[in-house]
């Protein structure tokens, strides 16, 4: 309705100049003056209804797009993140589907009504006079070259600008994280000039897309007003001549710059749509990833609550990172049972971690199956894994909000004495009881507000909360000394007696006392048994004893 009452404007503009003004008759130009006003103010509540709806459809877009990206990164196993990297996936949820929202709110207000204008325009024209229309067979299209070959040149362009973006918002994110390490080894300077570079790779690709931008407007303006000239010598000549009257020149000129302004919304557009598609191609590359932990279809219902829960056997693992020439893992095969301490040794990089991470599904494993209480994990349900496997990671990690909120993600029903009793198995109650509020007290994002000793105790306090079945501490003791690690390990004793407990740890003090103790060895199983039966027959845990203790220590 905009569109079209725009086309009809020029008209009435012709026939006031023709009929009312050549005339002399003021009657006929204060009627058709009104109509020309009526007519307006239809235009502009047509814009002002386009834009507002247009504004919330593509609002709208943009909030459905970063919730479907939301949600399929939440499904996503420690594989994919790996893949994308957590920069980029912040790139695409943010700035990209920014793009595309922005295309989305143009594509509604200025390519909606351009090609109405386009072509309505040209039939406009060629009822105000069919010989001089015949220049627009050659504006158009040269037009549209000249558009055409700067667009293509912009679209790779988009893409880089995309991608170092990502690289920006990775070395801000690293230098913001590790501000610690950066003042402690005084790499001030160096961080500085690596963010300079990565900013500059950005500005300097930017500035090669904004040359493109800057020569569309130019080239477009000049092919306009060549055009203007032509339809205003020849249409002087066709007056002259007795073929064509004045107003029916001017709404001719309306209906060219009409015509040549529809074709400079879809340059803006078209400037707008490369970067635009570059991002939508980012984001659908999220959302078209599948996720390598699969729900299972058929979930398996949960276990009797009296029934013996907690026993986790590994029959046979192995596992592989996509593109690795080794597998991590080998030909696993372990029992842990309840009421039992399990632990796990071995050098760095044997492959600890990435076994325990197989029991929450963190990961599949790529051969071989991990089965709790006689479940295939895979045919788990997840609601039931949750409630059955407590993971405590190596690098604990708070969530900004308070200490009650951090602990609740155990379980969310936990009362506050549920809260306090976990706290004080884990050794924390004392420090978070010196808080000004208690378990109100703030908690910053990753935790940064408390020690490492700290934010170990109130991770493992998250993992008692929720009361599992099986027990994941992935050397979750590390930042502790020696006292509060006996005092902790003492306690966690009566909490966990009924359930299963799986530790790795590197150091030996934590882990000696357990029932089981597997020796990896480049991601294979060398030895498995008690503390004494392993120092007297097995090589590899004697090296990492005795570079821990000496001989009458670790006897």
């Amino acid at each position: 309705m905009q569109t079209l009452a725009t086309l009809y404007l020029p008209a009435l503009n012709a026939d006031i100049i023709d009929s009312g003004v050549v005339k002399g008759d003021t009657g006929y130009i204060l009627r058709a003056g009104g109509l020309m006003i009526a007519v307006t103010f239809v235009q502009i509540v047509c814009a002002a209804g386009a834009v507002y709806f247009s504004a919330r459809t593509s609002m709208a877009l943009g909030r459905d797009v970063r919730a479907a990206v939301f949600d399929r990164v939440q499904s996503f196993s420690a594989r994919e993140m790996g893949h994308f990297g957590a920069p980029s996936l912040i790139t695409r949820t943010t700035n990209d589907v920014q793009q595309v929202q922005m295309v989305c709110l143009l594509a509604f207000t200025l390519m909606v009504s351009a090609p109405i204008m386009c072509v309505g325009g040209v039939v406009m024209a060629l009822d105000q006079d069919v010989p001089l229309s015949g220049l627009l067979l050659l504006i158009v299209p040269a037009l549209g070259l000249v558009v055409t070959l700067i667009a293509r040149r912009m679209r790779p362009l988009f893409r880089h600008v995309q991608e170092r973006i990502d690289t920006v918002n990775r070395v801000l994110r690293e230098q913001i994280t590790g501000i610690r390490v950066i003042r402690a080894f005084v790499r001030d300077t160096h961080e500085r000039d690596r963010f300079s570079t990565a900013n500059s790779g950005l500005m300097d690709v930017s500035l090669r897309a904004g040359r493109l931008m800057s020569l569309m407007f130019p080239a477009v303006m000049l092919v306009v007003n060549v055009s203007s000239v032509a339809v205003v010598w020849f249409g002087g000549h066709r007056i002259d001549s007795g073929g064509m009257q004045v107003g029916a020149l001017t709404a001719f000129l309306s209906y060219l710059m009409q015509i040549l302004t529809s074709v400079m919304m879809a340059t803006f557009m078209f400037m707008m749509v490369p970067r635009a598609e570059v991002c939508a191609e980012r984001v659908q590359e999220v959302l078209d990833t599948v996720t390598s932990v699969v729900p299972p279809l058929q979930p398996v219902a949960p276990v009797p609550a009296d029934a013996g829960r907690g026993l986790l056997e590994l029959r046979g693992v192995e596992f592989r990172y996509p593109g690795a020439d080794e597998p991590v893992l080998r030909d696993i095969s372990l029992i842990a049972r309840p009421g039992r301490t399990t632990a796990v040794i071995g050098s760095t990089g044997s492959g600890k971690s990435t076994l325990l991470g197989l029991v929450p599904r963190l990961f599949d494993a790529t051969d071989g199956s991990v089965h709790i209480d006689g479940v295939d994990v895979r045919d788990l349900d997840p609601g039931v894994m949750t409630r059955t496997v407590g993971l405590v990671p190596q690098k604990p990690y708070l969530f900004a909000g308070t200490v009650a909120s951090n602990l609740r993600y155990g379980d969310p029903g936990a009362t506050d004495e549920e809260l306090w009793r976990a706290l004080e198995t884990a050794q924390a109650r004392e420090f978070v009881e010196s808080m000004e509020d208690g378990l109100d007290s703030p908690i910053a994002q990753g935790g940064t507000n408390v020690s490492g000793g700290q934010r170990q105790r109130l991770a493992i306090a998250r993992a008692l909360v929720g009361r599992p079945s099986v027990y994941l501490f992935d050397d979750s003791f590390s930042a502790l000394d020696y006292a509060t690690d006996a005092r902790l390990r003492a306690a966690l004793v009566d909490e966990t007696e009924s359930a299963t407990v799986v530790i790795v740890a590197q150091r030996v003090s934590t882990i000696r006392g357990a029932d089981l103790i597997v020796v990896l060895d480049a991601g294979r199983i060398v030895g498995a048994g008690t503390h004494g039966e392993l120092m007297a027959g097995n090589e590899t845990y004697r090296e990492i004893v005795l570079s821990q203790l000496t001989e009458e220590e670790a006897a």
